[in-house]
């Protein structure tokens, strides 16, 4: 039973690590190739991913992308 326990532990773990990583490069690719280069917000979102690794990538997709998204008419 323990076993079993710790093998889904770390299933669950290696999909946060993996999921995360995607989430990141995603996001990364996102911002560099579709944020607008106006000013310093391009730098500056990629430099919060860059920094942050995937908490800085989820900032940026509930915050960010959202509004960039509504802007563009997507």
């Amino acid at each position: 039973m323990t076993s079993v326990f710790v093998m889904l532990l770390g299933l669950l773990c290696l999909l946060l690590v993996v999921g995360g990583g995607v989430l990141w490069v995603w996001m990364l690719i996102d911002c560099a190739v579709n944020e607008p280069s106006e000013g310093n917000d391009k730098i500056v979102w990629v430099l919060i991913i860059v920094l942050t690794g995937p908490p800085g990538a989820l900032v940026y997709l509930f915050v960010r992308r959202p509004t960039r998204l509504d802007r563009q008419g997507h």
